[in-house]
């Protein structure tokens, strides 16, 4: 009975002692009972269909936001800029997700372990800088709204270094993995999402991002107590009544962004922690799929809520869909087989002509 036993640890015990950094993709996924479909079935057409329409929307709506707070002057301010980084994260987010919709199916089996990696540390590097982004404007939010500010006193260069070590985390959240948080010379503990990811990777990343959550959320409920202690006293002051709302606004704007945010990748993220933990026992292959396309109809939201909570914001929008409207109605007029301007100069010409014709008359 117990021979059994033993040979199984046995066999256990050698396979986490050796590394696997010759073996191919197909050969992980085997690893954790996750097949790779050899032939393209009419679901997986649609979901890439739908996955890269989705994406190309993505990139245009937060391209959009970027080249609004870029154009209109009353957006250059510290959480302005921040909204624009957390719309190029966004964007970043549409191109990880499209790569993915391109390798995925049939085609994962013809990655190569590099090419693998790359497609999950553009998703974590673009999870990475929106958390880390989002972390920024609610403390942001916190310093100015305590005080009833509507923008803080930071610097530009102030801002751009912060948005520089902001990529630069995500970034190395990226790459941790690849580097040397993976399964490949332990793998007993690879991950049933991701194969060549470690069980510990995914629990830490999990956790972390979770917990970030919720220190967001504690400091947006703190802003909102306070807000709501200090309104009757706001609101016996009417010179300033129309300034706090502006900052009541603004923060309640961005306290819709974080809660959608919240919603769209908590249960990604707990899939990955229950992965972690239980390792080929959860089954999460069964939804992680869904939870993947939640993720991603994130990066679509935010325009969204900019449009329909921000009015000059919208403005902007309509202001440059317009331009870009009209420049295309020129563009028509110029390449027109019709010369206006010949057209114009021919007619002086003939009305000469003509009233010479009756002088001789």
């Amino acid at each position: 009975m117990l021979e059994p036993k033993i040979n199984v640890m046995a066999a256990e015990s050698s396979e986490s002692n050796r590394c696997y950094h010759n073996e191919s993709i197909t050969f992980f996924y085997a690893k954790v009972n996750k097949t790779i479909n050899e032939t393209w079935t009419p679901r997986d057409i649609t979901v890439i269909a739908l996955g890269l329409t989705v994406c190309v929307i993505v990139l245009l709506a937060n391209l959009l936001v970027m080249v609004a707070i870029f154009k209109n002057q009353r957006f250059h301010f510290p959480i302005y800029y921040l909204l624009g980084n957390m719309a190029a994260a966004d964007l970043f987010a549409g191109i990880a997700y499209a790569n993915l919709m391109l390798n995925t199916g049939p085609w994962t089996a013809e990655l190569s372990k590099k090419q693998w990696y790359i497609r999950g540390a553009l998703i974590d590097i673009s999870l990475t800088a929106s958390v880390a982004n989002l972390l920024a404007v609610a403390v942001e939010r916190h310093q100015t709204i305590l005080t009833m500010q509507l923008h803080s006193n930071m610097t530009r260069r102030r801002v751009l270094l912060l948005i520089v070590c902001i990529w630069a985390a995500a970034i190395l959240m990226g790459l941790v993995p690849s580097l040397f948080w993976n399964c490949e010379c332990d793998i007993i503990n690879c991950s049933s999402v991701a194969p060549l990811y470690h069980r510990r990777f995914l629990i830490f990343w999990a956790v972390l991002n979770l917990l970030t959550f919720l220190i967001m959320v504690v400091i947006y409920t703190h802003i909102f107590i306070h807000v709501k202690r200090h309104w009757g006293y706001i609101s016996q002051h009417s010179s300033e009544m129309r300034h706090n709302q502006t900052v009541v606004n603004l923060m309640k704007t961005i306290s819709m962004v974080l809660g959608a945010f919240v919603i769209c990748w908590t249960p990604g993220l707990m899939v990955l922690l229950v992965d972690g933990v239980m390792g080929r026992r959860s089954e999460a292959n069964r939804i992680e799929k869904y939870c993947l396309a939640i993720a991603e109809c994130n990066s679509l939201v935010n325009p969204i809520i900019y449009s329909l909570r921000d009015d000059e914001m919208r403005r902007t929008f309509k202001s440059i869909l317009c331009c870009l409207c009209r420049g295309g109605a020129d563009q028509r007029e110029e390449n027109s087989p019709i010369d206006i301007k010949a057209s114009l100069q021919e007619f002086p010409l003939n009305w000469d002509q003509k009233f010479q014709q009756d002088q001789a008359l």
